[in-house]
């Protein structure tokens, strides 16, 4: 039998390696080897291993890349020329635009999906990790209101048709035939990894994960442009005067009929909003893990099947039920009260100000209390390559920094303000804790994603130590799994020798490892099923948690526009401009936490 990539090269380096072998292991005689095939039986191999991807592929990812960056750029300008309304460029033009896209994307999904059925036959490989099933399942309900949405646009388009271009028109149609097409696409195929066409589909996927980042810029801007009229509007109530009100209006200059309908319909589009833009961000994510999975080699570990159990959380919902039902109230009382005059707007602004600082200091306490119990019961953490988890890590960091940005200028203004209001006390912990708690809450999502789902058999934690330890044993341990079995006494027999497990690992069990001395013991009081039913109510809570602090900013509860602050310190229009680009970020933050934190409860 010919020799693995993993065995020794000659008789004579086998033995230098045990010889080698460090202190303190026991030494264990190399295995006999087999004679030599003949040369008949196997071609030459190359001498050196191969690493990573062949040079073709790595040129193929960074031209599809590179072509990506350069379609959302010449994309985002087009937005810009419209949102400043440029010489030449009006709506239709970007409409054109955005259209001409989705076409192509269609075009591409068309082919793709018939070729994969024509290939139903073959087995291709998975990746178990992406596209999970309630992540499919949260982006079709985005999807749904996202093509009711485009209905309105429809019935929009008809109450105006005598002054619109008829591009407004054929664009939510063709949004919506994408929507639905692209639903079905990811439902099917968000898991492939793609192994043959891989030049084509790189630029499919990744027009694709840019045509949906294209559209989500493209909601966020129209939305944007509703908030900015009315923040406009009800701004002098707060008594700045002296900031120049120029509304930006895109109602058409004819009459619809019946108005009160139309008028109705235009309210309506920006409410449906909020859920139009999480629905393109998910979709650019799903399609991103998969542009990252083209020609991927996956190991032959096995993947445990998460089950989401919804017992033992009583007191963690409870509390995240009553938190959502009080973020409802105050963003009604919010709404109701802002711009009808200036004691009801500070009044309303303090209201929200109390609500926020008592959700972010109980968020922040749950997050360290969980950081805590992961401190004190140090596991293995699964280290294993996975893109779906690093772009979720990266996109909590990022997405972070829209906060972190308006925040850290709202404690600039108020340091440097001339006058404050009786608001602005609130205002400074309210800026503190948001910063405090994206942190904390960042650790303990991060740290709860690498560690191994609860009842991982011990033969798949072995795997992974050695497939991160060694790389040149991974198929050999994955290959000698399936046919030589594990022993559960602490060593491995891997292809007949049990010292490769020692000598990896010889790390892990001085620092405590699985239960070695030198653990730090779980307090008496975590022991048994205590330790996993406070994190489920600790993940609870922070999940209904972001729900409930997605939902004031996404409908139009949003201090950082109404308390004036800081846009008499910065400027008006300087400040308008930092919160239309950190706003966005923001708000994709909670329903992006929130998705993070329901995978962590299902593994928990």
């Amino acid at each position: 039998m010919p020799g693995g990539p993993g065995a020794p090269s000659s008789p004579a380096a086998s033995a230098g390696s045990f010889r080698d072998a460090p202190s303190g292991i026991a030494a264990c005689p190399p295995p006999p080897l087999p004679p030599p095939p003949p040369a008949s039986r196997s071609p030459p191999q190359a001498c050196g291993p191969r690493r990573g991807a062949s040079v073709p592929q790595k040129l193929a990812e960074t031209l599809s890349s590179q072509y990506g960056l350069n379609v959302f750029v010449a994309g985002l300008l087009f937005l810009l020329a419209w949102a400043v309304h440029a010489a030449g460029m009006g709506k239709s033009d970007l409409l054109c635009v955005l259209t001409a896209l989705m076409l192509l994307q269609l075009l591409w999904m068309l082919w793709y999906v018939g070729r994969s059925y024509l290939q139903r036959r073959l087995i291709r490989p998975k990746d178990t990790h992406a596209g999970a099933r309630w992540l499919r399942g949260s982006i079709t309900l985005f999807a749904f209101i996202t093509i009711i949405l485009g209905c309105l646009k429809v019935a929009y388009f008809i109450g105006f048709s005598e002054c619109l271009s008829a591009t407004e028109g054929v664009f939510p149609v063709t949004h919506a035939v994408h929507t639905l097409l692209q639903v079905y696409f990811l439902w099917g195929h968000a898991k492939d990894i793609i192994l043959s066409f891989k030049t084509l589909e790189r630029f499919g996927v990744i027009h694709s994960v840019f045509t949906n980042l294209l559209l989500w810029a493209n909601s966020v801007l129209n939305e944007s442009k509703h908030q900015l009229n009315e923040h406009k509007e009800r701004l002098i109530t707060l008594g700045f005067g002296n900031i120049t009100i120029v509304l930006d209006d895109h109602t058409p200059q004819c009459n619809c009929t019946p108005p009160a309908l139309c008028s109705a319909l235009s309210h309506g589009i920006y409410y449906l909003y909020p859920f139009n833009i999480e629905y393109q961000i998910l979709a650019s994510t799903m399609l991103y893990v998969l542009w990252k999975n083209i020609g991927r080699r996956v190991d032959n570990s096995r993947h445990q099947k998460m089950q989401c159990r919804f017992d033992g959380v009583v007191f963690g919902s409870v509390l995240g039920l009553t938190v959502l039902a009080a973020t409802i109230a105050v963003v009604v009382v919010y709404m109701i009260h802002i711009g009808r005059s200036k004691s009801k707007s500070e009044s309303a602004l303090i209201l929200f100000y109390v609500y926020a600082i008592t959700v972010l200091l109980l968020m922040g306490a749950a997050g360290l209390v969980g950081s805590w119990i992961y401190r004190v019961d140090e596991k293995s953490l699964d280290e294993s390559k996975n893109p779906a988890r690093k772009l979720d890590a990266d996109l909590l960091v990022a997405t972070a920094s829209g906060s972190w940005l308006l925040s850290w200028g709202s404690i600039l203004a108020i340091a440097c303000a001339e006058t404050r209001p009786p608001y602005t006390w609130y205002n400074l912990p309210y800026s503190v804790l948001v910063i405090v708690e994206k942190y904390v809450q960042n650790l303990f999502i991060i740290e709860s994603v690498h560690r191994e789902p609860e009842g991982v058999p011990e033969d798949v934690r072995t795997l992974r130590v050695v497939t991160v330890c060694s790389g040149e044993a991974a198929t050999m341990a994955a290959s000698s799994l399936g046919s030589q079995g594990l022993v559960r006494d602490g060593s491995t027999a891997v292809n007949g020798s049990p010292c490769l497990q020692q000598e990896c690992c010889k790390e892990d069990q001085e620092t405590g490892w699985e239960g070695a001395a030198g653990t730090v013991r779980c307090p008496d009081f975590l022991q048994g099923g205590v330790k996993r039913r406070l994190l489920r109510n600790i993940t609870a809570f922070l999940f209904l948690c972001n729900i409930s602090l997605w939902i004031p900013p996404a409908f139009g509860c949003r201090p950082e526009y109404d308390n004036g602050l800081e846009e008499i310190v910065f400027g008006f229009e300087p400040w308008i401009i930092v919160v239309n680009l950190a706003m966005p970020f923001s708000i994709f933050y909670r329903m992006h936490a929130a998705a993070a934190l329901f995978e962590v409860y299902c593994k928990i």
